[in-house]
């Protein structure tokens, strides 16, 4: 699946958390982004919370959730880091 079905699917249910928060964030819904990374309580999510995060404008806890996931602090834009995030998380999901 590419980021672009992705972003398109009607329901993400059958998906992990970490990509239930990305299809959210991608919607326009940061919220309920926020509160499926949160509820993963897994390195993914906690990945996709850092991003939420530098998203937000909220570095310091950006880079809390960062380490929590054992990942470099993204310095590209968020698109890119959406899509990065996005492409690994979906190749583990296929597999």
């Amino acid at each position: 699946m590419t980021s672009d079905e992705f972003k398109a699917l009607g329901d993400p249910a059958k998906l992990s958390l970490p990509l239930q928060a990305l299809w959210y964030d991608a919607q326009g819904d940061w919220e309920a982004a926020h509160d499926l990374a949160q509820a993963a309580a897994i390195p993914d999510g906690d990945w996709v919370h850092a991003y939420l995060h530098r998203k937000e404008g909220d570095a310091g806890n950006a880079r809390y959730w960062y380490a929590q996931a054992s990942r470099p602090e993204f310095r590209g834009p968020l698109a890119a880091e959406w899509a990065a995030i996005a492409t690994e998380l979906l190749a583990r999901q296929q597999r």
